[in-house]
């Protein structure tokens, strides 16, 4: 998951529609301890109201003040602050780390106007589309990449890595100092069977900011006594998923040892770009998985893109470590750590 929370921007946006003058404040480096991650954000008005954080309380104070001045002077200012700064202490960053926020007028005190750049950023977030917001520091001028192909051959490199990582950063461009903010969709997790290691899973998932949606048709499993408020499709796999969406920031689990519902979400999941698939059962269960989804077309290439028995090796024992077991495997696949196999 990236750093920077989707609604802060959407609410600069709300905000500026209001007739709000508003200035946007971005972690741009960090080093050491920093108390928060590259890409965090802070939206700051002219009155000094705020949303988001990007120290974790640490020098909010001071950034909003700078922001205010920012809005006044309607210019872009990069701030520094560090624990050998005059100013650490009486700020509050007296963690060891050091932190280098970018703070940006998105209108001034004499003007107002809503960025169009914002907005189609915006609207490609909530369509899941991955994106970066692009900024050149000097100038503040805003821009956004989709693909390695939209910041030039010299830039390329470190758009991809910083979309595969999901990590936004700061480096020097042909034209000056540029800071890439990555906006990959949210993780989905379509977990297919509501049994009994669905439960501990959900809070797991949930914890680490995934989407979580649930898929059995047996409503007796299904319920919301059993799960909250976590979206459950009601449905068989093959008319759920192709309304839910199945793209490259997915992964699908299937848990429910029948083959009347996991079958088809499997081949429904090796058919579309999900980043991971996997399916409970022993050795001897997926070996017969393989057959049955063989007979059925599924080509050998892609039925080794099953990740069964499901989960790292961690010797788990009880439905909560096979949820553990399982999330480790997901976010090793996901954060490119070999194939997240044994």
């Amino acid at each position: 998951m990236s750093a920077p929370d989707r609604s802060i921007l959407q609410s600069a946006l709300d905000w500026l529609a209001e007739g709000r003058h508003v200035a946007l404040a971005t972690v741009i480096q960090t080093w050491g301890s920093a108390p928060q991650p590259v890409g965090s954000q802070l939206v700051i008005d002219e009155e000094g109201n705020f949303l988001g954080s990007v120290s974790g309380g640490c020098v909010e104070a001071e950034v909003i003040t700078e922001a205010v001045d920012v809005i006044e002077s309607g210019l872009p200012k990069a701030l520094e602050f560090g624990v050998e700064d005059n100013t650490a202490w009486s700020v509050g960053l007296a963690c060891g780390g050091a932190i280098r926020i970018f703070v940006e007028p998105l209108s001034s005190a004499g003007r107002s106007s809503p960025d169009e750049v914002l907005h189609r950023l915006v609207s490609d977030v909530e369509a899941r589309h991955k994106v970066a917001l692009v900024t050149h520091l000097a100038t503040g001028a805003r821009s956004l990449a989709h693909s390695a192909d939209d910041l030039g051959q010299g830039l390329a490199p470190a758009l991809d890595d910083a979309f595969r990582r999901d990590k936004s950063v700061a480096l020097e461009g042909s034209d000056g100092e540029i800071f890439i903010n990555v906006f990959n969709p949210t993780v989905r997790l379509v977990i297919v069977g509501a049994v009994h290691v669905a439960q501990p899973l959900v809070p797991m998932a949930r914890a680490l900011g995934y989407d979580v949606v649930i898929v059995d048709p047996r409503t007796a499993f299904a319920t919301d006594e059993r799960f909250g408020d976590v979206t459950i499709a009601r449905e068989w796999p093959d008319e759920a998923l192709p309304k839910i969406g199945v793209d490259g920031r997915t992964a699908l689990i299937a848990l429910t040892h029948d083959p009347k519902i996991d079958d088809p979400a499997l081949i429904y999941a090796l058919g579309s770009d999900a980043f991971y698939v996997g399916a409970l059962g022993s050795k001897k269960t997926h070996a017969k998985r393989v057959e049955r989804l063989a007979q059925k077309g599924v080509p050998s290439h892609e039925l080794e893109r099953i990740h069964a028995p499901i989960g790292l090796d961690i010797g788990a024992q009880g439905a909560a470590e096979i949820a553990l077991s399982i999330i480790a495997e997901i976010t090793a696949v996901q954060r490119g750590k070999g194939n997240g196999r044994r």
